[in-house]
């Protein structure tokens, strides 16, 4: 098993180069970038000040930037140069780096990244790595609660669905998990926001936030409640398609394993159905659940939890890195990407692991990747 796992470790390095390179590549040909962003904003295009973005730098003020506005910004590879001193311009893709070759800026990067060195954000005067601190844990809560809860939902109504197949109760709690999986979670998540977050009806629960503004004033018991009051909101709208999913799942493995042979001799034997079922099939219908179980949790983590930050005013991971891809903030879109891919990397080799302690029967040890 050991020399299984340094083989996965070792097999994480060539797949993180290769995601890493792919998404620098695109980055290269997107139309757009920090350079842009910054002369869009010398336009009036966009909000904002040249002196906020580029941490105030006297070389990089306004009357440097218009200086020599002749002819030589005409010819520059940028939109929005025309009229800017070449110097100026030079200037700017220096701070960003852009003024050594893709190569060398990618060799770079991976070698910082080796050491978890992020560096700065373009755009905000904070280190990438903070950064991200200060958003992980909205997306830990939203992501691991998410998970836990669905499961722990999931798996038993799964089984109980799987027993009583075909039987009203099966029928019923169908056509809810059906439409449980058809609602999208943001727009569940809008209905809780007007039905019980002061939008339209009810103000039981708050609507921002993970904590109260008194958070650090309440003792132990209360920071605990109002934790979990603040994610009574977001956590069900997105339970609702996970429970669904999941629920799915778990009853039609179920029910493969209860038509098997061994199922049907154990009963012949007199085996009580209880101990059938969880002494025999339950331990082999859920490698099919706990399969999927990353790109859940993943799901979750990031993606999944994107629009419900945004509903909800969680300022997590997932609206960091949609935030940051908007506006071309590209160490943070790296930083997340890597790290992401690490994570998804690590969680898969740990689902593996988890499917040796549940069923001793499967050897990944014995194969050859």
């Amino acid at each position: 098993m050991l020399a299984y796992i340094l083989r996965r470790i070792a097999l994480m390095i060539p797949t993180i180069f290769g995601i890493m390179l792919i998404t620098f590549a695109i980055i290269q040909f997107a139309p757009g970038g920090p350079v842009e962003r910054v002369l869009a904003q010398l336009q009036g295009q966009q909000e904002g000040s040249l002196s906020r973005i580029t941490g105030g730098q006297g070389d990089l003020g306004g009357g440097t930037a218009r200086s020599g506005g002749g002819g030589g910004g005409d010819t520059s590879k940028y939109r929005g140069a025309q009229g800017l001193d070449p110097a100026f311009i030079k200037k700017l893709e220096a701070q960003f780096g852009f003024d050594k070759p893709a190569y060398e800026r990618f060799g770079k990067m991976l070698w910082d990244y080796l050491r978890f060195d992020f560096g700065r954000s373009y755009f905000r005067d904070v280190s990438v790595l903070d950064l991200i601190k200060e958003k992980l844990p909205v997306s830990i809560s939203l992501g691991l609660w998410m998970t836990l809860i669905s499961y722990a939902i999931s798996i038993p109504l799964g089984i109980r669905k799987a027993v009583a197949d075909g039987s009203r109760f099966d029928v019923w709690t169908s056509a809810v998990v059906i439409v449980g999986y058809a609602i999208p979670s943001f727009l569940f998540g809008i209905l809780l926001v007007i039905l019980f977050a002061g939008g339209s009806f009810l103000q039981i629960f708050p609507l921002r936030g993970l904590t109260s503004e008194n958070f650090e004033s309440l003792s132990l018991w209360g920071k605990a409640l109002d934790y979990a009051w603040h994610l009574v909101l977001p956590l069900s709208a997105l339970v609702l398609g996970a429970f669904a999913t999941s629920t799915l799942l778990t009853k039609n493995s179920f029910l493969d394993e209860i038509r098997k042979q061994y199922v049907v001799t154990a009963r012949m034997k007199g085996v009580s159905e209880r101990r059938v079922l969880y002494g025999h099939v339950f331990r082999n219908a859920m490698l099919i659940v706990i399969a999927g179980f990353p790109g859940a949790f993943i799901t979750a983590f990031f993606t999944g939890s994107l629009l419900i930050e945004t509903i909800f005013s969680l300022d997590g991971l997932g609206l960091l890195s949609f935030s940051s891809i908007v506006g071309r903030d590209y160490p943070v879109v790296f930083a997340t990407l890597y790290i992401f891919s690490l994570l998804g990397l690590a969680v898969n080799l740990l689902s593996d692991l988890t499917y040796t302690w549940i069923d001793p029967r499967i050897d990944f040890s014995s194969r050859g990747a």
